[in-house]
Formats: structure tokens, C-alpha cells, sequence
């Protein structure tokens, strides 16, 4: 049986293609307003197939937010079953935001629901929280090499109230958002061209110089565009990092919609400034 190609090779490589941009299908209540769709099933589903249809089959990565569609029950989770499947079919990687983290059986249930290919919502790569300890995310781990998919942990993220956990310190005296990416780093040691488990770190943190955000895989970086990060800003929070880092964008994208000249034009324009700003 071949083994699957890992996912941090699939990235490097439509990072290098395609443009390092993630962009966010985040079906807030408001842009579907603003789109002239209602807040219903009908609304998602027009939106997550417009956003799909537009940008799929030329941006590196799409990021389904699970909680937008989980909202409308059964039925919402269908459309994210169907947004994820033709997705993936158009090209486009596809980083299911779910930030899941618990521990034995429970963990490994969320990597079979996320990361089994067989299954309806299998993705490319998940978002998981290690704040139970990073050992519980084990059983992700494991689903996740097995099938050639990625992670994307919780490391620094771009909410303030995420300092009182990420900047607290632990008997020997590293911080628990160091000790995650040191975790990150051991777990990807070796991997070429980049390896398949990331951290999620935010633009909009400012000079982070104190973290040794080189663990050889990818930083899914949140806070371009509306929470007001620039893709200029890049090198200055990422450092020599910079080159590894995936930009996501959702807001600053999808209020051009609903055409799909608008979605793309503006994924195109956060692109390009990626690409001039980080090399």
C-alpha cells in the first residue's frame, strides 16, 4: 500500500504555487446579511458553495470555521460535509477549523470524525487545542501522519484573553505557548520539505523574537485584513519563520462577495502582498 503524500509536502508545494494565503468560510450571520442571504440552511449553503466555487480551485488553503455550520444542526453539518468534499475536489487544501482537544477515546472519536479519509468530513489538516496536556493529542497525531493529513495546535493566538494560559509559566520556568511549539518542533524533526504538525500564531501579536517559532512546520497565522494585521507585518512577527507561515484572511475576503470576481480579486491582491512581503 503507498504510503500517502504528507501534508506538509502538499502545503509546502500549493503555498509555492497557488500563494501562501489561507482564506476562512466563516458564515457569519452577519456577512450573509450583507450578502443578501438569509440566516438559514439555504443562505449557508449558497454562501459556502459561492466562496468554494470562486476560490477553490486557485487559493492554497480553505477553512471551513465547523461552528458556523454546526449552528444549524444536522442539516448545517451536511453542508459542511459537501463544502469540505468539493473543495477538496477543486484543489484547495482544506484546514477544518474545529480547535477539538480532549483526551483517550474522546481524541481519538474527533480524529476519526476529521481525519479518517474515509469519513464524510475528512480534511486535509485540523485545528486542535493541547491546553489537556500535548500528549492527549496523541490519537490526532497518530490519524493524522497515518492518513497524510496535518495539525494546526494552539500556540499564541490573537485573542487577548489567551495570554493568561499561553504566557503562564511552568515549574521550569517555560512558558506553556514555548513548550507547545518546542512539542511542535520534536514532532516534526526530519520532516522535508516542511513538516505536517503547525502552530497557530497571531499576526497581530507584534515582536515575538522571545519564541522560537522555527519548529519546521507551518504557522497558520489569523488577524490579516479585519482584526487588522497587514501582510507587511509579516516578517517583523515572524522573523526567519516568515517563509513558513500561512496567512488567514476570512473577513477582509469574503465582504467583497457574493460575486465570485470580487472573492477572487481579493484573494488575489492578499496574495500577492503576502508574496512581496515574506519572498
Amino acid at each position: 500500500m503507498t504510503e500517502p503524500e504528507p501534508f506538509g509536502a502538499r502545503l509546502r508545494s500549493a503555498m509555492d504555487t497557488r500563494g501562501p494565503l489561507c482564506v476562512g468560510i466563516d458564515p457569519h450571520a452577519s456577512l450573509l446579511h450583507d450578502w443578501g442571504l438569509d440566516d438559514d440552511v439555504a443562505g449557508l449553503e449558497r454562501f459556502s458553495r459561492t466562496t468554494v466555487e470562486a476560490l477553490a480551485d486557485r487559493v492554497a488553503v480553505l477553512k471551513p470555521q465547523s461552528a458556523f455550520f454546526e449552528r444549524f444542526g444536522s442539516r448545517g453539518v451536511a453542508v459542511l460535509e459537501k463544502t469540505v468534499a468539493e473543495a477538496r475536489a477543486a484543489g484547495a487544501l482544506v484546514l477544518m477549523d474545529a480547535k477539538r482537544g480532549d483526551i483517550g477515546s474522546t481524541m481519538s472519536a474527533y480524529a476519526a470524525a476529521f481525519l479518517d479519509p474515509a469519513g464524510p468530513l475528512f480534511s486535509d489538516a485540523l485545528t486542535v487545542s493541547p491546553y489537556l496536556g500535548f500528549g492527549a493529542l496523541a490519537p490526532a497525531v497518530e490519524a493524522a501522519t497515518a492518513a497524510g493529513a496535518g495539525l494546526f495546535v494552539l500556540a499564541l493566538t490573537s485573542n487577548p484573553e489567551g495570554r493568561e494560559v499561553q504566557r503562564a509559566a511552568g515549574a521550569d520556568g517555560a512558558t506553556v505557548a514555548a513548550t507547545v511549539l518546542r512539542h511542535l518542533a520534536e514532532s516534526n524533526a526530519g520532516a522535508r520539505p516542511l513538516g505536517s504538525f503547525g502552530a497557530v500564531v497571531g499576526a497581530t501579536l507584534g515582536d515575538l523574537s522571545a519564541f522560537e517559532l522555527g519548529v519546521n512546520g507551518p504557522l497558520l497565522a489569523p488577524g490579516i485584513g479585519a482584526q487588522g494585521a497587514t501582510p507587511a507585518d509579516l516578517p517583523a512577527v515572524f522573523g526567519s519563520a516568515a517563509r513558513n507561515v500561512v496567512p488567514s484572511v476570512s473577513r477582509g475576503v469574503l465582504r467583497h462577495g457574493p460575486t465570485t470576481t470580487g472573492l477572487r480579486d481579493s484573494a488575489a491582491r492578499f496574495a500577492d502582498q503576502v508574496r512581496e512581503a515574506v519572498g
